[in-house]
């Protein structure tokens, strides 16, 4: 589906995922049996939690109290202390089986999400402290993904955990992707992308970052005022255009540097006219000079 401009919705959303370098470990993936629970994992990571089989509750003090059923995700930025456990009147001692063992448990699938690039905190800042995403007719690719998610888990058993880890990638992109479009908070990073005339602006900026871009040229993108546009610019953002695109800037900057791409040429590429002049705004981004990053 395209927008008014012929770009694709959520583009810029997804250039902004792509810049982020997601990476999944899954650390628990089987089915819990007997009188259980399970207990946070690592507090201060970002991790999930999949019902695969069967249902449990889940307590976050503070936050929130439910049951969990077959398909149900939920998501901590940063994990707090929270505990799941059995509903069901499993007897015995708690015990990770495979999913064909025929006794009766709850499939959790529980992974850690790395986030590769530098400035992460962005996207960690932009969510609340729990998403939970029940699985229903409103959101059929959590459905989706549960299938694939549980017949890889069969497949696999033991092997090459490397196409599981992929699809729980997607799991969790497809996770901000609904926060995104059903966010009850519109402000933040991601309220940017949820615009549609403010995306567009943001997707042709991404396309080039290395034009001139100025108010005037992004509002046009935009189909709306300068005036206007910059206003509903800080308004979902808290932040100014300037500030906006001079980030992104850095951000392509750092990963073309990273890659050890000449500092000269990566300024004429991302809008700068002189090598100076971007070195001074880079150290002003991250602390570090441009070479520095170069040489690492």
């Amino acid at each position: 589906m395209l927008n008014r401009t012929g770009f694709p919705l959520l583009s810029a959303f997804s250039d902004f995922i792509s810049l982020l370098r997601l990476e999944v470990n899954i650390y628990h993936n089987a089915k819990v049996c007997g009188d259980w629970v399970i207990n946070e994992h690592t507090l201060g990571a970002t991790c999930f939690h999949l019902v695969t089989q069967g249902r449990c509750q889940l307590e976050v003090p503070g936050h929130l109290s439910t049951q969990m059923n077959i398909g149900d995700l939920v998501i901590f930025p940063r994990e707090l202390a929270h505990s799941m456990h059995q509903i069901d009147d499993f007897s015995g001692p708690q015990q990770h089986l495979s999913y064909d063992n025929a006794r009766q448990g709850t499939g959790m699938l529980c992974g850690e999400v790395q986030v590769m690039h530098l400035y992460q905190s962005q996207l960690l800042n932009a969510l609340p402290a729990v998403l939970f995403i029940a699985n229903n007719d409103q959101v059929p690719w959590l459905n989706n993904m549960l299938a694939l998610l549980v017949n890889q888990s069969q497949q696999q058993e033991q092997g090459d955990p490397v196409i599981l880890n992929r699809l729980c990638e997607l799991l969790f992109v497809y996770a901000l992707r609904h926060y995104q479009q059903n966010q009850p908070s519109q402000s933040g990073i991601l309220a940017l992308y949820s615009d549609n005339r403010l995306a567009n602006a943001i997707k042709a900026f991404h396309q080039a970052p290395g034009l001139k871009w100025d108010l005037v040229n992004l509002a046009k993108q935009a189909g709306m005022s300068r005036t206007v546009f910059s206003a509903s610019f800080k308004r979902l953002s808290g932040w100014t255009v300037n500030q906006y695109t001079t980030w992104w800037r850095m951000q392509i900057a750092w990963e073309q540097l990273r890659r050890g791409d000449k500092v000269i040429d990566v300024a004429l590429q991302i809008g700068y006219q002189s090598e100076a002049a971007f070195s001074r705004a880079f150290q002003k981004q991250f602390g570090l000079s441009a070479g520095q990053v170069r040489r690492q």
